[in-house]
């Protein structure tokens, strides 16, 4: 069952690049302790929609949602660290969007959002969403239709801030 407003974010280990370019484990429950953070999943790095649409958003508007007293913005895929990393780089996040790699899509499985992209050659990724989540409970979720960008958008959380 796919996780819901008001529900805690499982605790699953993930990883992240220290500063150093070498893989950091960080659990979840680390990740959102006492944090309103704004979490974006994707299905994954350098995809079209993603790459192109999804994560740039977010990085564009980076400076107005954190004035809303967010204190973290992450960006998780079913990717290995070095792939979020690279991504991240191509991308401009540093400072302003933290890259997490869920390589084994476990976080995806436990928020119940896992989706099987096999007929496209990706294998289970997880499904397009953004979620609000505050001291590790979801206060907004916006879960994307296959092949959709509309709902999951930066614009989006803004309007959960407002």
């Amino acid at each position: 069952m796919a996780i819901q407003v008001g529900d805690r974010v499982p605790d699953v280990a993930l990883l992240t690049l220290d500063p150093q370019g070498q893989p950091r484990p960080v659990s979840t429950a680390e990740l959102f302790r006492g944090k309103r953070a704004v979490l974006i999943a994707v299905p994954g790095a350098f995809t079209p929609t993603c790459s192109d649409h999804h994560l740039p958003g977010y990085v564009l508007r980076a400076e107005e949602i954190l004035a809303k007293g967010v204190e973290l913005i992450a960006c998780v895929a079913v990717n290995d660290p070095f792939v979020m990393g690279a991504w991240g780089k191509a991308r401009g996040t540093g400072g302003k969007v933290l890259m997490v790699a869920d390589g084994n899509g476990d976080f995806a499985r436990a928020m119940g959002l896992e989706v099987d992209l096999s007929r496209f050659g990706l294998g289970r990724r997880s499904q397009r969403y953004a979620a609000l989540v505050e001291d590790g409970t979801v206060r907004a979720l916006h879960v994307e239709q296959p092949g959709k960008l509309e709902v999951s958008t930066a614009d989006a959380i803004l309007a959960d801030l407002s």
